[in-house]
């Protein structure tokens, strides 16, 4: 048999698109000695939006990780090296490369090419992480929750198949955890600010500080759209789906944006322009493992009530497993928060960067109401619009409201505004 020869092929950080051009690396899944397959997942890393898995492009032996768990790493630069095996004879050089780009992500301008002379290894460089040993099994997801916690998942029991890790270990663990060091020994946490919660509290920021923002309120009886929700969830038609009262606001709000386009509008700062959106990216504020997300669902206008409320399932779902890419977060319109989940009655929402609008949807309760001029318990609930007013006037986000409204006051609007 020919004798075959070790080529070493160095893993770039991707181009992970949409303007990205560093991230930071969360947890390794492989250790120097593991063999890999392609597409086998090596690393988990963080970028200002989500937490993004990254599988390998070869397939051969790792000889060594070459940035740690909490750098930061740009673009283009290495951060791992994989042993492969090649036929005797063949070329040593690795051929010009590119920097790879992930599926599903836009691409961007890589950086300059470059060669690299591969030599002969049979071990990592000097400072290679050794290889952990018995490392706990667990999803990305739980990964960073216990990270964020200062939690080590190799004291947590896992319950899940095959020992893996679950959320519910991990909840188990924080609660039945005791504090170690002595009453008052430890006064305060510090905990790094990074990732997707570093993305957030400057683009709230930003937002603040660029668009003076107003808001007006709406309390309204919405029984009716209640008990549309009930026979919704008793049609066939939308069996196995999660009908809830936010899929039926989402819809108000796309009718409701035909007459009040000045709510789907953006501030061009280099133009000194007003772009108005003939297409609606409808973005649904999700609390996610890593914070807050605004994942958006693209040309939402065109959707029927049964595929929004699809739409608002697998969103919601993407966002609280941290599997929402860039492109999901990116290019929203419009946003609708539902502070209604956490009891919460009503709320004054900040702007996303970039948008005109943003509707707050607070919990239906059952309050005394004047129905049929008489007292009666009714569903009331209260909506809270957050406005650019450089783009919309008070009168405008008051109409745009007031339509909203009426649609959830009375759900046979949802056909009668076409």
């Amino acid at each position: 048999m020919p004798p075959r020869v070790t080529a070493v092929r160095h893993f770039v950080l991707p181009d992970l698109g949409e303007g990205l051009t560093a991230a930071e690396i969360v947890a390794w899944h492989v250790a120097v000695g593991d063999e890999v397959s392609v597409n086998q997942v090596l690393v988990e890393v963080e970028t200002e939006k989500a937490v993004v898995e990254l599988p390998s492009p070869y397939a051969g032996t790792v000889l060594a990780l070459l940035a740690e768990a909490g750098e930061s790493v740009a673009v283009g630069a290495p951060i791992v090296a994989v042993g492969t095996t090649m036929e005797h004879g063949e070329a040593r050089e690795e051929p010009e490369e590119r920097v790879p780009t992930l599926v599903g992500y836009g691409p961007s301008d890589a950086p300059p090419s470059r060669r690299r002379r591969v030599r002969r290894s049979h071990g990592g460089p000097p400072g290679t992480p050794l290889p952990a040993a018995g490392r706990p099994l667990a999803a990305p997801p739980v990964r960073f929750m216990a990270r964020q916690r200062g939690v080590d998942l190799a004291r947590v029991a896992g319950h899940g198949p095959g020992g893996v890790i679950t959320r519910e270990d991990l909840a188990a663990h924080l609660a039945g955890a005791r504090p170690s060091a002595p009453a008052g020994e430890r006064r305060e946490t510090r905990t790094p600010v990074r990732g997707v919660h570093k993305h957030m509290a400057e683009a709230m920021v930003r937002s603040v500080a660029s668009a003076p923002q107003a808001c007006v309120f709406l309390t309204l009886d919405v029984t009716p759209t209640v008990h549309l929700v009930g026979r919704l969830r008793e049609n066939r038609r939308f069996e196995g789906l999660r009908v809830t009262p936010l899929a039926v606001v989402a819809r108000a709000v796309l009718l409701a944006l035909r007459d009040h386009a000045a709510l789907n509008s953006s501030w061009d700062d280099a133009t000194a322009e007003v772009v108005t959106k003939h297409y609606v990216n409808l973005g649904i504020a999700v609390a996610g493992p890593s914070g807050l997300v605004v994942p958006n669902i693209k040309d939402a206008q065109d959707l029927t009530l049964r595929d929004l409320v699809r739409a608002l399932a697998d969103l919601a779902d993407c966002a609280r497993a941290a599997r929402c890419t860039p492109a999901d977060l990116r290019g929203g319109t419009i946003t609708v928060t539902n502070v209604g989940v956490f009891g919460v009655d009503a709320g004054v929402p900040i702007l996303n960067p970039g948008e005109a609008a943003i509707l707050a949807v607070g919990a239906i309760a059952r309050r005394p109401w004047v129905f049929a001029n008489e007292i009666a318990p009714r569903d009331v609930m209260t909506l809270s619009l957050s406005f650019d007013h450089r783009l919309v006037d008070g009168q405008a986000a008051s109409c745009f409201l007031a339509a909203v409204g009426e649609i959830l006051s009375d759900p046979t609007n949802l056909i009668a505004f076409g």
